[in-house]
């Protein structure tokens, strides 16, 4: 049995279970939320999951020097070979929000801009996950962020294939062509993904004791980035209710 299942996994499952019970799981699978509010939701998630992916690289980097100044070799050096990964995901982020916006625009009344949509000022659950990321580059153990690096892949592995089977009931497969972040962090198998986990079984082979408090803050990031996808979807609502209506049409004399 891998030191993850043994000691890690009962710790983090109740956690995790809020992955397909959570209120804002079940909206979003709700066959009668309309359309524009999905594609809406959507548009909010990569505007604003850019911040909480930006500083991905360099959290990384530091994780990986602090690990080499505690004498974890291994570990820092993996960290700092994976920091290089890091860089593309808030760009990827990025390139789909523009297509997201290219597309409700040919499509939808009232314009939206890529700018002024990543300028959006952080939420909360936002601000509260830099926070909890730079606790734990100063805080005990050393290499605690593989533990949150790790439990972020899964969190997109378990919801990303729900959020992009919503994307094509309600939007159409098509769009899904165009969201590289999701679908790429969706899937187990990739280096990525097998990076992180490797990393996190060394983690644990190095540290065993610790598994309680790892899992613990697995834990408070299953419950912000929760509090993300509410904020996301709060703010799509609140930004086409505050919309005003289009403009009636006029039979030409």
């Amino acid at each position: 049995m891998s030191l993850l299942k043994e000691l890690y996994e009962p710790y983090i499952l109740p956690a995790r279970a809020r992955l397909s019970t959570d209120g804002v799981i079940r909206r979003l699978g709700d066959a009668t939320l309309e359309p524009h509010v999905l594609e809406r939701f959507f548009i909010q998630y990569h505007a604003l999951g850019v911040y909480m992916t930006e500083p991905l690289e360099s959290w990384v980097r530091r994780e990986g020097q602090r690990c080499l100044m505690q004498g974890l070799d291994s570990l820092g050096k993996g960290l700092l070979a994976q920091a290089r990964q890091e860089a593309q995901q808030h760009v990827m982020l990025t390139d789909d929000l523009r297509l997201l916006v290219r597309r409700w625009n040919l499509r939808r009344s009232g314009p939206l801009h890529s700018e002024r949509l990543l300028a959006q000022f952080p939420t909360d659950a936002m601000r509260d996950w830099r926070l909890l990321v730079e606790d734990t580059l100063t805080g005990e153990p050393p290499g605690a962020q593989i533990a949150l690096a790790y439990e972020v892949g899964h969190f997109i592995q378990t919801v990303g294939p729900v959020l992009l089977a919503h994307v094509a009931r309600g939007l159409g497969r098509e769009t899904i062509d165009g969201l590289t972040y999701l679908k790429e962090n969706s899937q187990p198998a990739t280096g990525r993904a097998i990076t992180q986990a490797r990393m996190m079984e060394e983690l644990l082979r190095t540290m065993p004791e610790n598994a309680q408090v790892l899992a613990e803050l697995g834990t408070e990031m299953i419950n912000i980035h929760l509090r993300f996808l509410e904020d996301c979807l709060q703010s799509a609502e609140a930004a086409l209710w505050s919309q005003p209506p289009a403009a009636p049409h006029r039979p030409p004399h």
